[in-house]
């Protein structure tokens, strides 16, 4: 038939029934649309339009194959995307364009009625993608926001990416105070290292206020203000948490024996309840006291290195507050006795734990210590400064750290906490020089103390320096292959735990999953870590997490004993202050096993899980456990730290290492080289800049070879051809994210030998829990950053996510005056339309500006 407009009329209806009586895979319905006219593809229907951009993805993957022309399909592409945009099926056309790979074209088509809709769909789709797909699709929801000035939104983004230029950016562009304000505050919550400079903020006394909310100085002015709200600020007692006038009598005969090791206990929980609230009962001294008053007398009840921990308590006690902890913990420094010194050195680091000063006492006080002869002051001095300058990169510190990782004469307990130190301070960071003098400490380590519990905590250190930075730490896993065969496959767990820690990396967990299944000699001990690895690997995302708590059941079904002591530990780290019925079911079974050091993990485990939740039902179990443990000192002292930590700041803090309704995650730092060549096996030559897969001739990927950790990466389609280009990198340094999850793995590798390092003379390694601690709260100020009580619904998060329209985002909510505590699985949104966040996401401090369109109805 020749060419004319009734011949393109006959492809289009051809085209239309193609959909249904073709025959499958021919793609028909797309052949004649190409032939037919090109006139409105919307009008033969929304189903037609569907059928058509699933014929176009087949078609677009065998042109490239074959080295065809796309063009024609990327005019039709560019009508379909329309119409998908226009028609409330934005996710229907992101999948498109992911098929296609020009996810760039969306950018032109978003308006402002459907921008919301397709970022949350992007910034979903994200998590399940692979590298660097995962990356593109970010950085495109970044455009998008940056496109509608939604400059709170692509914050989250860029902290997300850890790319501190974008941030830079956000600050530059943005022109608005109170959002700089509210940026500020995001930042602080994030926890990076970040310096505004004249470009940011033009004038000193803005550039001076917008410094001090980053540098966290408002968190304990604000967690205070939570407390005086909620009426909390009466300080317990350990006995108020213990509770024993609810038990029958044989368990409180046992409880009023005045041992060290129940001292020792109740110096936990006091420390763990009163967390941040500058007084409690035992160790602050009331105004009125004099000064020997009852501080001096509960710090020798306790024996030894227990006074270490009861003097370090204080820090803990006066956790954010910096002028007046370090003025108080100041009488110990004077003491002659050398464990009381170490405690001051250790509260020191707590107290600064996550706060920047701009005079820096935490060197000042602590530099000098570390090079002392007494261990027990020297380890207070090294932890003291990891939890201070945790996620600094301070070349000063690391020049001290080395040091003593060189000296071979150093006790092993000194070398463990150095490592751990090195590994907070440079966690995800990659820094080789850190690591090379780990590495040197683990090999020059004689036979004997490789057969020591601290053993474990050199590998730690070594992979907290990878702590989610994927590829990146294969080089450092072949060097850990010419270790000691006794802590090599324990080396190797830990390093690749940390690595993909909170990527959701199904292969890797596969690969840990399968290194449980062997049944090994007595005296292997690398199948805890790699318990653990599971649970920090999926803890990235939800659908991963619960297919984790499936998995870790059936190992404890048939798992040996020590990968069972472990399995209670990797559920806590799962459901971290987020206690889930099942997981408590099995905690509770798990704390009455024959096996004393399972039980302990359990009872630990259910501590972590109910942390700052004052969760009655876990109360509940851990008063009958005391009870049930009361002739067993070193379960009984399992369950008061348990009782403690349930009872975490009196029910205001958590542990969790999530924020942002969990889309800013502890260790999910991208990194883009590894991920290229992960993904398409690239291995750049040594001389040019730019490179090309040889192994995938029929699609060229270009990349820059030198891409940097984090940087938001850009993509297009020229001629079928991908380029991928870096933007300028900067990469930021974490002060809480990152060390939040690191500070939780600590522990619980400490509590894989519980009874040697948490029931020996090690116990302070408790106190590394202040690095995840943060106000588990929604405090709304007003312009002036003073508190601003608000009506606001409080409800579970709905999953809205590809939803047309405007659905409830909570469900099951209740109505509440801010401040707030919002559990896990909370979400909060205003419920007066007389004030507009700031902020898309109600947690933590929110700005909140007067709605210039409210009308009062009088």
């Amino acid at each position: 038939m020749a060419d004319s407009d009734l011949k393109e009329f006959l492809a289009d209806i051809l085209s239309v029934l193609a959909m249904t009586m073709s025959t499958e895979g021919e793609r028909e319905s797309l052949k004649y649309r190409l032939l037919g006219s090109e006139g409105d593809i919307g009008s033969w229907g929304h189903e037609y339009v569907r059928n058509l951009a699933g014929e176009i993805a087949q078609e677009y993957t065998k042109q490239l194959s074959e080295e065809g022309l796309i063009d024609d399909l990327m005019e039709l592409v560019q009508q379909i995307v329309s119409f998908h945009m226009k028609h409330n099926a934005e996710y229907e056309a992101v999948d498109l364009l992911l098929e296609v790979e020009d996810l760039g074209l969306l950018v032109e088509h978003v308006e402002s009625t459907n921008y919301k809709r397709t970022c949350l769909y992007l910034t979903s789709a994200a998590r399940y993608l692979p590298g660097p797909d995962d990356i593109l699709v970010l950085d495109i929801a970044y455009t998008i926001y940056l496109k509608f000035e939604e400059y709170l939104s692509a914050l989250q983004i860029a902290l997300f990416l850890t790319n501190l230029q974008s941030v830079m950016e956000l600050f530059t562009s943005c022109d608005d105070l109170l959002q700089k304000k509210q940026f500020c505050y995001i930042i602080a919550r994030h926890g990076i290292y970040f310096e505004l400079d004249e470009d940011m903020a033009a004038d000193d006394e803005e550039r001076e206020a917008l410094q001090d909310i980053i540098n966290a100085n408002k968190l304990t002015e604000g967690y205070l203000t939570l407390a005086r709200d909620i009426e909390v600020m009466e300080p317990k007692s350990p006995e108020d948490i213990y509770k024993t006038h609810l038990l029958d009598g044989r368990a409180s005969a046992g409880v009023s024996v005045d041992s060290a090791r129940q001292n020792l206990a109740a110096t936990f929980v006091n420390a763990f309840v009163n967390a941040g609230f500058g007084q409690d009962k035992l160790m602050t001294v009331p105004s009125e006291a004099s000064s020997g008053g009852s501080s001096g007398n509960w710090l020798f009840k306790n024996k030894e290195h227990g006074k270490a921990s009861a003097a370090a308590s204080l820090g803990m006690i006066l956790l954010w507050d910096v002028d007046s902890g370090l003025a108080q913990i100041d009488k110990y420094f004077h003491s002659n006795d050398n464990y009381v010194i170490a405690g001051a050195l250790l509260g020191v680091g707590i107290v600064t734990c996550g706060v920047l000063n701009e005079c820096d006492p935490a060197m000042a006080l602590l530099g000098d210590y570390v090079d002392k002869e007494d261990s027990s002051i020297r380890i207070g001095a090294i932890m003291g400064l990891g939890l201070a300058y945790a996620g600094s990169r301070s070349e000063q510190i690391r020049s001290k750290l080395n040091r003593i990782l060189r000296e071979n004469k150093a006790p092993l307990d000194v070398i463990a906490f150095t490592a751990i130190s090195m590994g907070l301070v440079y966690v995800g960071s990659c820094n080789e020089e850190a690591a090379r003098w780990i590495i040197l400490a683990l090999r020059n380590r004689s036979d004997s103390e490789l057969k020591e519990p601290l053993i474990r905590l050199l590998p730690l250190g070594l992979g907290l320096i990878y702590l989610g930075k994927q590829d990146s730490v294969e080089g450092t896993a072949e060097v850990s292959n010419t270790f000691n065969e006794k802590i090599r496959k324990y080396c190797d767990m830990t390093l690749l735990s940390c690595a993909y820690a909170g990527t959701g990396n199904v292969l890797k967990v596969q690969h840990l999953l399968g290194q449980c299944a062997q049944h090994l000699e007595k005296g292997e001990s690398h199948q805890g870590p790699a318990v653990l690895g599971i649970a920090m690997v999926a803890m990235g995302e939800e659908l991963g997490l619960e297919m984790a708590i499936r998995s870790l059941e059936h190992l404890l079904q048939y798992g040996e004993l020590n990968i069972r002591k472990a399995i209670p530990l990797a559920l806590g780290l799962l459901c971290i202050s987020n206690p889930k019925v099942n997981v408590m079911d099995t905690m509770s079974r798990l704390s009455h096993d024959m096996d004393t050091e399972v039980a302990m993990a359990a009872v630990i485990s259910l501590g972590l899980i109910g942390a700052g939740t004052n969760n009655a039902r876990i109360a509940g179990m851990l008063r009958n456990l005391s009870s049930y443990y009361y002739k067993e000192a070193s379960l009984l002292f399992c369950v008061r730290i348990a009782q403690g930590l349930v009872h975490l700041g009196k029910g205001l803090l958590t542990l969790a290492p999530y924020h942002s309704e969990r889309f800013l995650l502890s260790p999910l730092v991208v990194l883009a080289v590894g991920m290229f060549y992960s993904t398409f096996n690239i291995h750049p030559p040594p001389k040019n800049d730019c490179f090309m897969d040889s192994a995938l001739p029929a699609k060229k990927f270009y990349a820059c070879k030198k891409i940097p950790n984090g940087s938001l990466v850009h993509s297009r389609v020229i001629k079928g051809e991908r380029r991928i280009e870096a933007q300028n990198p900067v990469e930021p340094q974490a002060r809480g994210a990152r060390t939040a999850l690191a500070g939780i793995i600590t522990l619980l590798h400490a509590c894989l030998d519980m009874k040697a390092i948490i029931l020996g003379k090690y116990h302070y390694v408790l106190y590394y829990l202040a690095l995840a601690m943060q106000p588990r709260m929604l405090l709304t100020v007003d312009e002036n950053l003073k508190p601003l009580s608000v009506p606001v619904r409080v409800g579970q998060a709905v999953d809205v996510v590809g939803q047309a329209g405007r659905p409830k985002t909570i469900t099951g909510f209740q109505t509440h005056s801010t401040p707030v505590l919002l559990a896990a699985g909370d979400r909060a949104e205003l419920a007066t339309e007389k004030y507009v966040p700031l902020s898309p996401i109600l947690e933590g401090f929110v700005i909140l500006k007067e709605n210039p369109e409210y009308h009062e109805d009088h």
